[in-house]
């Protein structure tokens, strides 16, 4: 019988009816009539230009592509008129994030569906529709209705052409994006994730795979000491039925136990109870101090053995004969794990993890496994997928989920996005339950039990121990499962739990993908979310899809489908038109409050502030330099004196090295300069703008200058000096030998720059002014002449000087020049 029944399963047909074509006939004939001033008699295609001109002055052309036929008959019926577009699909695959979104209305070889312009395929056409259609393809589509929205390149779109698609949705519409970006939720939401998300990991990224692999060992060890507990939980039900049982068959039983049984020694529960602690303290921050290599509980050897030796005992039947002595301890440790962990009850004891690729749909090469070697495997990059391909994400298994008929189901959830700024979300209040068709089991990892989708289900015949009372087609309505909990006592708990879990997952996840999402106006979305309840009837969300299937594949989808589908239009359309139009089942589930901007007023925006200019004025010029012999012959220590000339007549005397430097002024700084990088022989000496480290100290001639107003006296001294046959070797002026300045080669900056050397320099340390002879601070100006770029040795060190007065070093077989733009050239 369950065969028959099975082979009548079929799709319903996508086409109308002949009496439904001709009550829309009717319908739009009985509207032309109503509207029209002109005659009823007018044949269709006076009809079919008077109905186009009025779609094109109301601006209602819509364009459908995908296999879509509620939508367009919604439309038609609301005196919209289709400009017809044919599909195209031998285009590359598109290479937008949103390729990788869970699409389940995806065509076939996963080739995306672009719309061109239809040029024949009208031409022959005599109905009305198409008629229409022909004379508004030269129009501009108002509406939009597509698988996926690349479909459409809506960067082209006006802002009053409405989209059924958002861009940049990969972050809660893939199962890695969702994986991923759900752990930020606290940034945006008082509420944490791991109380409604199953907990996931990217497991082809390092830091991924590495959480997941400590978070595989952590659940092993607590699945051993719930099986400690488990085991006396059980030896206290056989004890009520002990009598009962034959003594002779009890013999038997022990003597194949001990043949058969593997026996594991009791360190096995004192190394999980260990890692137990340790788990506990990091799920209380206990571990926020602790270096990340102290963290680690056992060796990796010891791991192994753990591993191996938990296998044996879940999924072998192993037993350990002493751990009725850890009873007490197990339960004190397990009691604080579960007061903490907020996913307690959908680990299990069996440690299965589901596999998904991180960007396909409709159940797609999704695996589970219990082992961790299986998992690692089974992700491991090859030729085949490479590391940009190989998207996998690892979820943890609910292996305590609600069964209905001892058989597992999934619900599927619509909800309506219509903007992202503000978010407003309409939830869907009706919804559908899709069944397995085998029968739940742990022992058995097949997809045909553990996943619920539709596309998978449908290629496996109901199982014959299956609970007959169970639909053939395998979906219910959430009304009727309303029902079922009714006639079981819990028909509150649709209403007051699991629907209000549901809205509330929803509005979190959005919230979370609020910032992520290209807002664009006149855009909207429909997806499907789907859930998994557990036993305590809490609701897990699973993933949700873009472009949920509208395919009316069973008695359920046919209804629900299409009623979805007219509210969709009802509430994009009519109620963005009319505020008080019916939204049908669609209710606000979120809508946020606008926010206030800061106000201003634009007349009031203006700059204030004062204008800089450089100042023109040249700083007072360097008369004379007094440097004795070459670089080679200077000591290892100089003293160099800057005297205060208060008097314009005071003589410069003669300096020599060879004698004591007498000072006709007592006021006098000694310095020490760094000393001159040296020429290798037959090298050019080139310096670079690097910091380079002293290489000790140097005595430098003594720097003698003159003020300004010394000028002329200097002169006439000189001029005496000639004529009473006085020479002085060792005083050179300055434009004697200096040629012009664009004849000059710079001299390497970087000798200029001060020393970083510690010791060497002394912000509060006040010197003379090498200009007019006041005292000031390192590296800053003259408060009395405010002369800078004349100060060439300042302190211990060289300092830059102006940026229009580079000046250039000049070696000469027993002397220095140093030459400036400042220096007056007929001084």
């Amino acid at each position: 019988m369950m065969n028959q029944i099975h082979a009548e399963r079929r799709p319903l047909p996508l086409v109308l009816s002949d009496e439904e074509r001709k009550e829309e006939e009717n319908e739009l004939n009985q509207r032309i009539a109503e509207e029209s001033p002109l005659s009823p008699k007018l044949d269709k295609y006076k009809l079919a230009r008077f109905l186009a001109d009025k779609a094109i002055r109301e601006k209602n052309i819509f364009t459908i592509c995908g296999p879509y036929p509620v939508i367009r008959r919604s439309l038609r019926k609301k005196g919209w008129v289709e400009r017809k577009l044919s599909i195209r699909n031998d285009l590359q695959d598109n290479k937008d994030d949103e390729c990788d979104a869970d699409c389940e209305d995806g065509g076939k070889n996963g080739k995306r569906s672009v719309l061109c312009e239809e040029v024949s395929s009208l031409g022959s056409s005599e109905d009305i529709h198409d008629v229409m259609s022909r004379l508004v393809r030269n129009e501009e589509t108002s509406f939009f209705w597509t698988i996926k929205k690349d479909a459409v390149n809506y960067h082209n779109l006006h802002c009053d052409q409405m989209l059924n698609h958002y861009a940049k949705t990969g972050s809660f519409t893939t199962k890695i994006g969702l994986c991923l970006n759900l752990r930020n939720l606290p940034w945006y939401v008082p509420a944490n994730p791991n109380t409604f998300f199953p907990r996931c990991y990217g497991i082809c990224m390092d830091d991924e795979k590495h959480d997941f692999i400590e978070d595989f060992r952590n659940t092993a060890a607590c699945s051993i000491l719930k099986w400690v507990i488990n085991l006396n939980a059980c030896d206290k039900k056989t004890q009520k039925s002990k009598g009962k049982v034959n003594k002779e068959d009890v013999g038997r039983k022990k003597d194949f136990d001990e043949k058969e049984i593997k026996q594991l020694p009791g360190k096995l529960i004192d190394m999980a109870c260990q890692v137990c602690e340790t788990y506990l303290g990091q799920l209380e921050h206990e571990d926020i101090d602790t270096a990340v290599d102290a963290s680690a509980v056992l060796s990796e050897e010891e791991w192994k053995d753990l591993i191996e030796q938990y296998y044996c005992l879940i999924h072998e039947g192993a037993v350990i004969c002493s751990a009725h002595n850890y009873i007490t301890q197990c339960q004190k440790i397990l009691s604080k794990i579960m007061s903490t962990n907020p996913q307690r009850d959908i680990d299990g004891n069996h440690n299965i993890w589901i596999i998904k690729p991180g960007a396909k749909s409709r159940g797609r090469e999704i695996v589970c496994k219990n082992r961790l070697d299986d998992i690692l495997k089974l992700v491991e990059t090859t030729d085949q997928f490479p590391v940009k391909d190989h998207k996998w994400v690892v979820q943890k298994y609910i292996e305590t989920p609600l069964l209905i008929y001892d058989t597992k189901f999934d619900i599927r959830q619509w909800f309506l996005v219509t903007d992202w700024n503000p978010l407003t979300i309409w939830f869907y209040k009706e919804s559908y339950l899709r069944f397995s068709t085998q029968r739940f089991s742990l022992d058995n990892l097949d997809s045909s039990i553990h996943l619920c989708n539709n596309s998978i289900q449908k290629q496996y015949k109901n199982a014959a121990d299956r609970n007959p009372l169970l639909p053939w087609h395998n979906m219910w309505t959430s009304t009727k499962f309303q029902e079922y909990l009714q006639k079981r006592g819990r028909g509150n708990m649709w209403r007051n739990f699991i629907y209000p879990s549901m809205k509330k997952a929803i509005t979190y996840t959005m919230r979370m993908a609020q910032e992520s999402v290209e807002a664009r106006k006149s855009s909207f979305e429909l997806y499907g979310a789907d859930f998994i309840l557990g036993e305590d009837f809490k609701p897990w969300l699973i993933e949700i899809n873009t472009s949920p299937t509208m395919f009316p594949s069973t008695p359920v989808t046919a209804e629900l489908c299409a009623q979805v589908q007219e509210d969709t239009i009802k509430v994009v359309i009519e109620k963005k038109r009319d505020k008080n139009w019916d939204t049908g089942k669609f209710e606000l589930l979120w809508r946020q409050p606008l926010l206030d901007l800061p106000p201003f007023n634009v007349t009031d925006l203006f700059v204030e502030g004062v204008g800089i200019k450089t100042s023109r004025q040249k700083a007072a010029p360097i008369t004379n330099f007094n440097f004795l012999d070459t670089l080679a012959r200077i000591p290892q220590t100089t003293q160099c004196a800057s005297p205060n000339h208060e008097k314009q007549g005071q003589s410069i005397g003669t300096v020599n090295n060879k004698q004591n430097i007498k000072m006709k002024i007592e006021k006098a700084i000694f310095c020490t300069l760094p000393k001159p990088l040296k020429k290798p022989p037959g090298k050019s000496c080139k310096v670079r703008d690097a910091h380079m480290k002293s290489t000790g100290h140097i005595d430098f001639p003594s720097l003698v200058l003159q003020p300004t107003q010394s000028i002329t006296e200097m002169k006439r001294v000189q001029y005496i000096h000639k004529a009473k046959g006085i020479t002085d070797s060792s005083f050179h002026r300055v434009n004697q030998t200096a040629p012009t300045f664009q004849n000059m080669n710079p001299l390497d900056w970087s000798l200029l720059q001060p020393s970083k050397i510690s010791g060497l320099q002394n912000s509060n340390k006040k010197i003379p002014c090498l200009v007019c002879g006041d005292t000031f601070q390192l590296e800053k100006t003259c408060k009395r002449c405010s002369s800078f770029c004349a100060t060439v040795l300042q302190g211990s060190s060289y300092l830059p000087m102006n940026h229009c007065s580079t000046p250039e070093k000049k070696v000469t077989s027993n002397k220095i020049t140093v030459h400036s733009s400042v220096f007056p050239e007929n001084v």
